[in-house]
């Protein structure tokens, strides 16, 4: 598959900038004004997006480690991962790393999947990561390394370590290839390398990005079916834009970044970049709709933080930096959607967690 790696200059931080345009919708008032949500109101779901929406603004708001939420998650086991006496291995999930390296070998380890030195040591166990492996964080190609590694070697061992396609992703896929290119964003002019500079894009992972991470990242799948779990990244419905089967949707995927057009792109990035629709009233039946068209019977996805689906975060300015409380995977949508995005960016903890979940 030709994925298009290498197009577009590698550019300085700074140089498109000037080619941002924010959308009056933006400065909207309402309680999600300041989540730089554009068109958010009381209930987000993807209706709650102006037609011309686009994700041209930090997607959240840069918020630091030290200064905001506390999310609090119960310790996980030390042990290897168990192994059942016949069938598959226990199935594991992970939320959002954004470059957090560190905390993701912790993570890991504390679940007893990988050993003390990094390797794979959970035999038939399958891992499941839900994207957004880069971005806002300082390691992001360790991470996706990381990824890679361990999903050969969880194969030589009988399970298999696999991975989702996220919102970043696309936008990092964007930046490389189209760079300054102006893309069709329905609401002024933007570019791929603004949008990915604004939503905490580090040079250091561009500087260190290669053909091969290109190529693992444009093959992933945006969907998939496993032990009645419907795992996505994103908690939207507009998935079911790109096909009625899984198969559909990551072949159409798969065949959009082939294709290499910056407007198809960028559409692709701005659906996937939606949120919340599974939060509030209506939100069960959104899920049921991706339920019925995918198969499944609950909704496992990362994207939207913890915190933010709680609808209570502390400031940017360090005020009520206690927060709320998370305990963990957050339950929701009458059952039917287990949210998997701790909060690392924000002080929270990246989260991996066997399936079915434990009380």
């Amino acid at each position: 598959m030709t994925q298009g790696a290498g197009q577009g200059p590698e550019v300085e931080r700074t140089a498109t900038l000037r080619d941002f345009r924010v959308p009056a919708y933006v400065h909207e008032t309402g309680p999600y004004a300041h989540t730089a949500h554009p068109g958010d109101t009381a209930t987000p779901t993807d209706e709650a997006y102006p037609d011309g929406y686009t994700p041209t603004q930090r997607d959240l708001p840069v918020v630091s480690r030290t200064e905001t939420v506390q999310v609090r998650v119960d310790p996980a086991p030390a042990a290897p991962a168990p192994q059942p006496a016949t069938g598959p291995g226990p199935l594991f999930v992970v939320g959002d790393v954004h470059g957090y390296l560190d905390e993701l070998v912790t993570a890991l380890q504390e679940q007893g999947l990988i050993d003390a030195s990094g390797q794979w040591c959970a035999g038939t166990a399958r891992l499941w990561f839900l994207g957004d492996f880069t971005d806002r964080g300082p390691d992001g190609i360790g991470v996706i390394d990381l990824v890679m590694r361990l999903s050969a070697e969880a194969a030589a061992a009988g399970g298999y370590c696999k991975a989702l396609m996220g919102n970043h992703e696309l936008l990092l896929l964007g930046a490389k290839r189209f760079g300054d290119t102006p893309v069709n964003s329905g609401a002024g002019t933007a570019t791929f390398q603004a949008a990915w500079l604004l939503n905490g894009g580090q040079k250091t992972d561009m500087d260190r990005l290669q053909d091969h991470h290109l190529q693992w990242m444009a093959r992933l799948d945006a969907v998939e079916e496993v032990d009645g779990y419907l795992l996505v990244h994103s908690d939207t419905t507009a998935y079911l834009d790109y096909g009625d089967s899984i198969e559909a949707v990551n072949d159409t995927v798969r065949e959009t970044l082939t294709r290499n057009d910056a407007d198809e792109c960028w559409d692709l990035f701005r659906k996937f970049t939606k949120r919340f629709s599974f939060r509030d009233e209506g939100g069960a039946d959104a899920v049921r709709s991706l339920l019925d068209t995918y198969g499944g019977t609950r909704i496992v996805h990362g994207h939207s933080p913890i915190p933010y689906l709680l609808g209570e975060v502390g400031s940017e300015d360090g005020e009520d930096a206690a927060g709320p409380v998370v305990e963990g995977p957050h339950v929701y949508a009458d059952g039917l959607a287990i949210a998997m995005d701790g909060g690392v960016t924000m002080a929270g903890k990246l989260l991996v967690r066997q399936l079915p979940l434990t009380t």
